[in-house]
């Protein structure tokens, strides 16, 4: 039943005028269906985009700091979608489950659909956590998530691109008001660790969520030749990412895999159009990207910070 699908029933509809004169019955949409996809009212333009992220939100977007992938600024704190190579997959994730405050609605414009593939895969994890082994929930649900990155090796985003400054002192004050444990190493190189929950509250149902980046950046997540060479080269305990137990426990590849799984089992797939709005419940609905060829042009904005 995901993504709700919004049509002009008449040629030439002002989506932002629109939506002004109907933000209510958009945030109903939101609640009842969790994913909306605005199609055929012909947005391809950042500016329009931006007028509808406003007309539709708190107006306040945030900002991509504490990154884990690289992205284009295109001002006013949008963004290009994901910088990764187009031969590879982005496996489904909630936006900023590390962070201590994380979007709760993430926007979507495709701009230039991509020649083949180049999807946004969308997954209830409401649905995800309930297909999770009772077992294995109580454990996370206990002990909580943590991820471990490695800063600075000669692999991954350097320190100075993820927390946008070249300043020790204000990396060490975002992790200090963050809640996110740093260790500086030799050479530059930094060591973070952050523990959250893995399962929270959706603060508008009080439904459990599968919210968290556990199996995105699980060791065993890894292509299988990038992983061999990475933990040839660095050690598990000195990858880029890794994630374990919240009391630093490792997480059984065989857990890793099952949570894979239900993933997998929720992952709904449909064709990107110039010019499609997607509008999801961050807590609710994950996200993914399909690999492509040809020009793909996808730009993202993130608002109504939930803390």
């Amino acid at each position: 039943a995901i993504p709700f699908a919004i049509r002009p029933a008449v040629d030439g509809l002002d989506l932002v005028s629109w939506a002004e004169a109907n933000r209510a019955r958009i945030e109903d949409w939101l609640f009842e269906h969790r994913a909306l996809l605005f199609r055929g009212f012909g947005v391809r333009d950042v500016a329009t985009f931006d007028r509808f992220v406003g007309a539709t939100s708190d107006g306040q977007k945030l900002e991509y700091k504490d990154r884990t992938t690289p992205r284009e600024d295109r001002g006013t704190r949008i963004y290009t979608s994901t910088v990764h190579p187009p031969e590879e997959r982005i496996e489904l994730h909630n936006e900023g489950t590390y962070w201590v405050r994380w979007a709760a609605k993430p926007y979507f414009l495709c701009i230039k659909a991509s020649a083949t593939g180049g999807e946004t895969p969308i997954a209830d994890v409401r649905r995800v956590h309930d297909r999770i082994d009772p077992e294995i929930r109580a454990r996370f649900a206990e002990r909580g998530l943590m991820l471990v990155r490695n800063f600075n090796q000669g692999f991954g985003l350097p320190w100075q691109e993820v927390f946008q400054t070249s300043e020790p002192k204000e990396v060490e004050a975002y992790c200090a008001a963050n809640d996110i444990h740093y260790e500086w190493q030799s050479g530059g190189r930094l060591c973070t660790r952050q523990v959250r929950p893995a399962i929270r509250r959706h603060p508008k149902s009080g439904e459990p969520v599968w919210f968290n980046h556990g199996a995105f950046f699980h060791h065993t997540s890894l292509a299988p030749a990038l992983r061999s060479a990475l933990e040839g080269e660095y050690g598990v305990e000195g990858l880029p990412y890794n994630t374990c137990y919240g009391d630093g426990s490792a997480i059984e590849p065989e857990v890793a895999a099952h949570l894979r799984a239900a993933y997998a089992a929720e992952r709904v797939l449909f064709p990107w159009r110039d010019g499609d709005v997607m509008l999801l419940d961050n807590m609710s609905v994950a996200h993914a990207r399909e690999p492509y060829t040809g020009a793909r042009e996808v730009v993202v904005a993130m608002t109504d910070a939930v803390d």
